[in-house]
């Protein structure tokens, strides 16, 4: 873990300390419970796994069908990307670089929901050679890749002298080389590509055209943007194969202890929930009311992506996705105990409300930059402290079926 991973999740913790705090000073009453309270990362289990092996067996077969369809449709979307922008980088107008934008935010919702497998040691973020890192790093440095406002020759782009061709092997060894914030591949990279900096209060980036046709380094600009748009389809390609219920060498591995894949998927729902999602990607930019620390600054889709991460936990328990049939994680748990069940599935419900009905405050940004006491403030810091007692009830859930589930990420 590198050293400023380790202090994002220092800054999270106590940002959440700091949430919680300011809630119960606003007076709140309709947030999950005492953000005080939420430090719960393990839950003692039960002796025993209430599940029998055919129910085990049963729920991760139907998780395997639905992290495979998952993988599947976001690596369509990001084919359709990539087909976009080989489309603009062919003829860059406003109406190709339009339409690039638009691919790249409909390949990003799907992919947000996938985010819930991970936290597993799957392959997606396999610590030996799992991609995670190359294809969601955030938060980026844009002067690492481009120019920005105070430094028009900043970036791997503009330095036509250090960096001769831009190659596929220059963008993968530059990733991460030399700091965590050194993001040269992934979705963000692209998104900063084809917004730009953010330099509005209100909006997006509103990168030119021009970049792409008159700049100086508009070709090179246009042989990035191809290359890592090409290692993203080929980098989700490759985790989806490894779900293929044909031959999927992880699919195999995932079935073969049953016991150990249901306690998966709950460390997968449990860590997004209190850890990643309410704590690294809402609660710090909460405290430090900084762009920087959106997820997806350059386009404004941060509340977007933070919809689609509390769709996915929902989902990895009900398994409600087209194509998919089986017994879902929910009907197992209600099988052993109902109300356990009940009480979790309104939970996940709940917050999924809870995060699209932030979008009547604005943006991500928006909101994070609003007085503390404003309507959207208190709302968004309100789910952070559902989505903490979420992850706790998700951690109890595990407990009582005999699994040990941590939160930590």
């Amino acid at each position: 873990m590198t050293k400023h991973r380790i202090l994002r999740q220092m800054a999270a913790a106590s940002a959440i300390a700091a949430v919680a705090v300011g809630l119960v000073g606003c007076g709140s009453s309709d947030s999950g419970s005492d953000g005080a309270e939420q430090k719960t990362t393990t839950t003692a289990a039960a002796e025993q796994v209430a599940l029998s092996e055919e129910q085990a067996t049963a729920a991760a077969t139907t998780h395997a069908d639905l992290v495979w369809a998952s993988y599947t449709d976001t690596v369509d979307a990001a084919t359709q990307l990539q087909t976009d922008i080989a489309a603009f980088v062919a003829d860059p107008t406003d109406a190709t670089l339009e339409t690039a934008k638009q691919s790249w935010l409909t390949a990003r919702d799907a992919y947000g929901p996938t985010e819930v497998f991970r936290f597993s040691d799957g392959p997606i973020d396999n610590p030996d050679d799992g991609p995670e890192g190359q294809i969601n790093a955030w938060p980026m440095d844009e002067a690492y890749v481009d120019y920005v406002e105070d430094d028009p020759e900043a970036g791997i782009i503009n330095d036509a002298e250090g960096v001769p061709e831009i190659t596929r092997e220059v963008i993968v060894s530059a990733n991460e080389e030399g700091g965590e914030t050194n993001i040269s591949t992934g979705w963000h990279a692209i998104e900063f590509l084809l917004w730009g900096q953010d330099l509005s209060e209100s909006g997006p980036g509103e990168r030119p055209v021009t970049d792409y046709t008159t700049s100086p380094t508009a070709e090179r600009r246009g042989q990035y943007l191809t290359q890592v748009t090409d290692l993203l389809v080929e980098d989700l390609t490759g985790v989806a194969d490894q779900w293929n219920p044909e031959g999927g060498a992880y699919r195999t591995e995932f079935l073969e202890d049953p016991d150990q894949a249901v306690s998966d998927i709950l460390r997968g729902m449990g860590a997004l929930s209190a850890g990643e999602l309410a704590g690294e990607r809402i609660a710090v930019a909460l405290d430090t009311k900084e762009q920087e620390d959106e997820h997806s600054c350059f386009s404004d889709n941060t509340l977007a992506d933070v919809i689609n991460n509390a769709r996915g936990i929902q989902l990895a328990y009900t398994a409600e996705y087209e194509g998919v049939d089986g017994p879902s994680l929910s009907d197992v748990v209600a099988d052993v105990d109902p109300e356990l069940d009940a009480d979790l599935l309104e939970q996940l419900e709940a917050n999924v409300a809870r995060a699209e009905g932030l979008e009547k405050f604005g943006t991500f940004e928006e909101i994070i930059r609003s007085d503390e006491d404003s309507e959207g403030h208190v709302e968004m810091s309100g789910l952070v402290d559902d989505l903490q007692a979420q992850g706790d009830a998700i951690a109890a859930v595990g407990a009582a079926l005999g699994y040990e589930v941590s939160l930590e990420i």
